[in-house]
């Protein structure tokens, strides 16, 4: 299945919020993550979530430190800030104001028009 680039573009805020909001993270764990949970429906490329994070930081919602791995690397790892928490408990909020209407519409919409409508 393939995913709007306007859903998917809508959900990158509050997922990535919602991710780093269990823990530390960096990139490539990021992508993964947002793999696994989508069922690997929404797969995610490096040009979509490094903008996002950047964005994100530059609005004071994620910190950001580089550490090294075990292996040698050195990544940057990302930490959600109480700003960021902020922004996430209202992106929660918002979605489900928009879940509860679409909610609504889809089950109208596949119920037979009532009668006297026709």
């Amino acid at each position: 299945m393939r995913i709007d680039k306007d859903l998917v573009a809508a959900s990158a805020t509050p997922l990535v919020l919602g991710i780093l909001a269990e823990g530390e993270s960096y990139g490539y764990a990021i992508l993964a993550q947002v793999n696994e949970v989508s069922r690997g429906r929404m797969q995610w490329t490096d040009g979509m979530l490094y903008p996002l994070l950047h964005r994100l930081e530059r609005q004071g919602h994620v910190s950001s430190t580089w550490r090294v791995s075990e292996g040698g690397r050195r990544r940057k790892h990302y930490l959600i800030t109480d700003s960021g928490r902020a922004a996430l408990a209202e992106r929660r909020a918002q979605w489900g104001v928009v879940a509860e209407a679409l909610e609504q519409v889809w089950r109208g919409a596949t119920q037979p028009p009532a009668a006297g409508w026709a």
